[in-house]
């Protein structure tokens, strides 16, 4: 036993090995089983009426939300690398897959979420969890606020109960088609998307112990059953929900249609990854624990794969059902696998009455779900920090309302690259000695000094030193100094102390300094560099033209060995 568990914890196996078996080998109790039981029952409420709302705003049929949130969500907390996270269908991919629905029909969606598992399993197996880390806060916080804002419009029409048979996935094409049939509206399945959220609201309020969308949609549902209200439901227009999950089928998929959903695959793999991995570290902030995001992505791989061959869509972690999950005091992966399982359940006992709640109510509760999804607090902290982050979360926002969620976050990390690029450039400088010597002779009496002005630098040599990296979008500035040459210069010194590192420009950069300067019959020397640039340098091959006598240890060194030079009064 010894020797298999220092082989689960060894540093090759351990980030594959799932959470689930972790806590089994940490030992598991019947106090832990029924912490776990009781947060899973208590998600599954939250879980059921979400997962059918957000197949639908996904434009497919409810049923399959659940057959998702079943399947993805048992196989996600299995061989998942987070103790608390939860998976399902979420608003985020609603918005993306409506879309794909649109133009592909279900056949085409199966395609891109067959893609997409292989995208999610092969990101995990060639650890590339933590390159999730690089999509910058900005762009996240964009995207989401987008989303939240076409998945709350997306609910307009049945919100209003307004007659529109026609669907288009363009945002402001949709919201003009909705204004101009707002003469159709249906005040009834108003007052019940109204009544829920209002219900929701005084719940969470109140009583924030109760599962409020469960509550809510089980007064509304009552009500407009007992009174006949002439209100659109989820059998009207799909039909009864089905008892139970269907045979085992692995959809029909094309070359052609690979090729063509391939795009929608990447945005899923992309969009299933960054939100499962935020949702793991959200759980991980709340309870101090560490999830393994290699594992969480092979694990989604396999659950969306899952969910694929039961006739269902796109699974990714979920905050909101996460979040509860810790509130419950869940202690292992057990309490998402027993959520699943509770959702089974539920549809084999209460499918025909799942099947009376009105559209409109599910309508609402994506409204509120939409509503908490807008990170307001976010987005007011970040115009705060600067006008940088603001412009790019504003960007990413509009981009993904107009445009779509991969065309945003392609723009949201351009830009931040830009951002980024633009700021180094600005700290990164290249300081001229003489100033440098002036303002150390007039500093306060106990000031640190770098000790420029003991040195008593020849009048034929210039002293120049660079701050900050060395890399393509500074390296013109190094061109600049021949524009502060005279001709009695003869000696060009280039500190590097303050070099972190230097790209393949750079370097080029340097090279065409040197040869410029022998162009004008001065010599090179560079001095204090760091060790891991001069790795780089020497990989570069820089010293075939560069000789190395001319790299000295420190600036005084390198003046010391400047030959004297005599010039004319």
């Amino acid at each position: 036993m010894s020797r298999f568990l220092s082989w689960v914890y060894s540093p090759k196996v351990s980030p594959f090995i799932p959470k689930s078996v972790v806590c089994l080998l940490e030992g598991y109790s019947f106090q832990k089983l029924q912490k776990d039981v009781f947060a899973g029952l208590t998600v599954s409420f939250l879980s059921l009426p979400v997962a059918m709302a957000f197949a639908i705003a996904a434009g497919v049929d409810p049923e399959r939300g659940l057959y998702t949130a079943i399947i993805a969500g048992f196989l996600s907390s299995l061989l998942g690398g987070s103790r608390f996270l939860v998976s399902g269908p979420t608003g985020a991919f609603a918005v993306l897959l409506f879309g794909i629905v649109e133009k592909f029909g279900y056949s085409g969606l199966a395609c891109a979420t067959f893609e997409a598992s292989i995208f999610l399993f092969l990101l995990g197996f060639f650890r590339c969890g933590t390159l999730i880390r690089f999509i910058p806060y900005p762009v996240v916080v964009g995207f989401t606020g987008g989303i939240a804002l076409v998945l709350a419009s997306s609910q307009m029409k049945d919100f209003l109960g307004l007659s529109i048979s026609q669907t288009v996935p363009d945002f402001l094409d949709k919201m003009y088609i909705n204004f101009t049939h707002l003469s159709s509206t249906n005040f009834w399945a108003v007052a019940i998307a109204l009544g829920t959220l209002f219900t929701i609201i005084s719940i969470k309020i109140f009583s924030p112990r109760l599962p409020a969308i469960i509550v809510a949609l089980v007064v509304v549902t009552a009500m407009s059953t007992l009174f006949s209200l002439p209100v659109e439901t989820i059998q009207s227009k799909f039909g009864v929900i089905p008892s139970s999950l269907p045979h085992i089928s692995f959809p029909e998929v094309s070359f052609e249609l690979m090729r063509k959903t391939f795009p929608d695959a990447v945005g899923i793999a992309l969009l299933g990854a960054i939100e499962s991995l935020l949702c793991a570290v959200v759980a991980d902030g709340m309870t101090g624990t560490r999830h393994k995001s290699n594992c969480e992505l092979m694990a989604q791989g396999v659950a969306n794969f899952g969910s694929l061959l039961f006739g269902g869509i796109p699974s990714t972690g979920t905050v909101a059902r996460t979040v509860a999950n810790v509130q419950m005091q869940a202690r292992t992966p057990i309490a998402g696998m027993v959520q699943a399982m509770m959702l089974l359940v539920f549809m084999m006992v209460f499918a025909p009455i799942v099947s009376q709640i009105p559209l409109a109510a599910l309508a609402a509760v994506i409204v509120y779900v939409s509503w908490n999804m807008f990170e307001f607090k976010q987005i007011k902290e970040l115009c705060h920090v600067g006008w940088n982050e603001a412009l790019i979360t504003l960007i990413t926002l509009i981009v993904t309302v107009l445009v779509d969620l991969n065309a945003a976050v392609k723009t949201g990390v351009l830009l931040s690259v830009i951002m980024f690029m633009k700021k180094s450039t600005e700290t990164s400088t290249v300081n001229v000695f003489a100033a440098l010597e002036k303002e150390e002779h007039e500093c306060e009496v106990g000031r640190e000094s770098d000790g420029v002005w003991k040195y008593d630098i020849p009048k034929h040599v210039k002293v120049y030193e660079l701050t900050g990296p060395l890399f393509f979008a500074v390296a013109a500035q190094i061109m600049d100094v021949f524009h502060m040459f005279d001709a009695t210069t003869k000696t060009l010194i280039i500190r590097m102390r303050s070099v972190p590192f230097v790209d393949a420009t750079g370097i080029r950069a340097l090279k065409r300094v040197d040869s410029q300067a022998k162009a004008h019959h001065i010599q090179v020397m560079l001095v204090e560099i760091k060790p891991n640039v001069y790795q780089q340098l020497v990989k570069s091959e820089f010293f075939t033209t560069f000789d190395k006598d001319r790299i000295f240890q420190t600036l005084k060194e390198a003046i010391s060995s400047v030959p004297p030079c005599d010039f004319p009064d």
